[in-house]
């Protein structure tokens, strides 16, 4: 009997110590293995999951070198009369694209000047506010908001001096906002809310080359703050975000491609911001491709998109180990890509002209470069643009709305009309409202913008449903089935 079970013993001893695997890892499962805090922290968003709608307006204008006078009206070509909770604005040649512009240094004022206006258009008095609900407190919003505003645009500042009066301190938006920080968010608010109410005169300076937030406590009352702005050489890039929406926006990041001369520098190329709204991630990309309209120029233009979407890197920034932030355009949730693409019709100008007379735009955009090279795959793969109800965008005559090739008599000079400035979008949970372009005659662009209906995935910290029982995940979602040890 002693010899029985000294044999026994023997036996399991030495099956222990040969044996290669523990016993957990013998009776594992693939739950069992992916099993992990990241893992329990999807299956919790899962369960929480909450979408919001929010609207956002984009809008693209190459204004051709021109500085804007103090009479230029945006207020009817932002829509401001609309419900929009972000603006994106971008513009093309705010600056001639000379020497000096490229080469030396750019000339910021002009920049200064569209921001100027495009504050006085988005902040006009009067304007709605879901937060305003005393009118006298409006009264008095409207006639500070015009008198300053007003008062910036004749001093000329610079575009550094100009942002900060729209800005927050830039350190609060480069922190991590994710819900997985709890004293983070705390901190971060609290940074908000003390922002918000100190005196505009304490503000620091800050380089308007990098993203900040704003909205000084002489702007407190302004509907929308300027999330971030940047300029590159004639390319100027602004988002603008509804007041109660500043504090859900993180991960503010900028990057900046240069595609020009000798390929990059950057009279051509692009500014690309990415932003985190909640728990959804956008980049929007204002860009200036290669221009030309001979025979092959289009194949320069897909470069240009090619190595912006290959070269534009985000830096990270993320503190949150199960949080993965984009690091590149196409890692985001949505994406929004406008300007001047320069994609021409791949007909005579003759030809053009005769089907612009019969208003045959369909079959003009059956040759239109830009589709005509997406449908072959060749640039922008997987990306939607609406449908185009509108006339040419390029080329008009000065302050008129007759295209340039109608005055024009040397053949070197005319330039045939085309959809140039255009606005495509990449990703889910985004439906395009409206696609049209502005009639102001104040270049020989026309511009263009677009509305959209984006989703945004809300933080669980903003459900009450969380607080409930009826909440809290399933066991069994999170616990692996027992395994039976005989």
């Amino acid at each position: 009997m002693g010899i029985d079970l000294e044999k026994t013993y023997v036996a399991r001893r030495t099956f222990l110590e040969t044996s290669s695997v523990s016993f957990s890892e013998r009776h594992s499962s693939s739950r069992i293995e992916s099993l992990n805090l990241c893992s329990l922290e999807s299956l919790r968003r899962k369960a929480f999951r909450h979408v919001q709608e929010f609207r956002i307006f984009v809008a693209t204008w190459n204004v051709g070198g021109k500085p804007p006078g103090d009479d230029l009206d945006l207020e009817s070509f932002l829509q401001v009369e609309g419900s929009h909770d972000i603006y994106v604005v971008g513009f093309q040649e705010i600056v001639p694209l000379n020497a000096g512009n490229v080469l030396v240094i750019e000339d910021n004022e002009p920049a200064a000047k569209w921001l100027a206006l495009i504050s006085q258009a988005i902040n006009k008095p009067g304007k709605y506010s879901p937060e305003d609900s005393d009118s006298s407190n409006d009264g008095k919003h409207g006639k500070d908001s015009k008198s300053t505003s007003g008062l910036l645009f004749f001093q000329r500042p610079s575009l550094k001096v100009l942002s900060r009066n729209y800005r927050m301190d830039g350190a609060l938006v480069k922190t991590c906002n994710c819900t997985s920080e709890p004293s983070c968010i705390r901190r971060r608010t609290r940074q908000l809310r003390e922002f918000m109410t100190r005196d505009e005169s304490s503000s620091s300076d800050e380089d308007s080359a990098t993203p900040q937030f704003a909205c000084s406590e002489a702007k407190s009352n302004m509907n929308y703050c300027l999330v971030a702005s940047k300029q590159m050489v004639g390319i100027f890039l602004s988002v603008w975000v509804r007041r109660e929406l500043v504090q859900h926006v993180g991960h503010l990041r900028v990057a900046t491609i240069g595609r020009g001369i000798m390929g990059c520098l950057g009279n051509k190329g692009c500014i690309a911001m990415s932003m985190s709204l909640h728990r959804t991630s956008f980049c929007f990309v204002c860009s200036h491709l290669a221009s030309g309209e001979k025979e092959g120029d289009e194949l320069k233009r897909n470069s240009d998109v090619a190595e912006i979407l290959k070269s534009a890197q985000f830096p990270r920034i993320c503190k949150s180990p199960c949080r993965r932030i984009p690091e590149r355009i196409l890692d985001h949730d949505r994406v929004i890509w406008f300007g001047d693409l320069n994609y021409r019709v791949a007909l005579s100008y003759q030809e053009t002209r005769s089907l612009l007379r019969n208003n045959d735009w369909n079959s003009l955009l059956e040759r239109d470069q830009l589709k005509i090279e997406r449908e072959a795959g060749r640039v922008f793969n997987g990306w939607k643009e609406g449908k185009i109800t509108f006339a040419p965008t390029y080329k008009y005559s000065q302050n008129s709305d007759i295209y340039a090739g109608e005055t024009v008599k040397s053949k070197k000079k005319r330039r045939t009309p085309a959809w140039c400035d255009r606005i495509l979008w990449h990703g889910n949970g985004m439906e395009q409202l409206q696609y049209l372009r502005g009639e102001s005659k104040f270049s020989d662009h026309r511009p263009v913008c677009a509305v959209f209906a984006a989703q945004a995935e809300m933080n669980n910290r903003y459900r009450k449903a969380c607080l409930g029982a009826d909440s809290r995940i399933p066991s069994d979602e999170l616990i692996p089935q027992r395994h039976s040890f005989y």
